[in-house]
């Protein structure tokens, strides 16, 4: 290889893990934002998430952050509407939210994948959680992103 190849193939890499990098995790700070194809109030919205609903911005692009969500999917949300709360996603179908740190406690409730949760706090794998709606209680780590 010559030396202006390497160089290049430096720079391109070290670039890519740059973009890597700036990967921040944010969350949905009002009741209902709207998701766009792109980054302007005239594009077409494409769905709408609720509060806490956490997404990983990949991109900012003026008032705009292009995000990946936890099934993988793109949208473009106005950062306006985010913040750094920590939050989670759950990611399995009827999933039990107990009353304490394990599986001893009582099932307070069952959500379903895709509803989002503010985190209050953790207890070895497990996280305590509350809706908007103020539901709130414990779920095991790996039932959620």
């Amino acid at each position: 290889m010559n030396k202006s190849f390497c160089i290049t193939l430096t720079i391109i890499l070290v670039l890519a893990g740059a973009g890597l990098a700036r990967a921040e995790r944010m969350s949905v700070k009002v009741n209902i934002a709207n998701i766009r194809a792109g980054p302007s109030t005239s594009a077409m919205v494409i769905w709408q998430v609720e509060k806490y609903h956490p997404l990983e911005v990949i991109r900012k692009q003026g008032a705009w952050d292009l995000f990946v969500d936890f099934e993988g999917d793109h949208g473009w949300v106005e950062n306006s509407l985010l913040d750094h709360t920590k939050c989670v996603i759950v990611k399995k179908d009827n999933c039990n939210v107990r009353s304490g740190p394990g599986t001893r406690y009582a099932i307070r409730f069952t959500v379903d994948k895709g509803v989002p949760f503010k985190v209050l706090g953790k207890k070895g794998d497990w996280i305590h959680i509350v809706h908007a709606d103020g539901d709130e209680g414990w779920i095991f780590r790996t039932l959620v992103w």
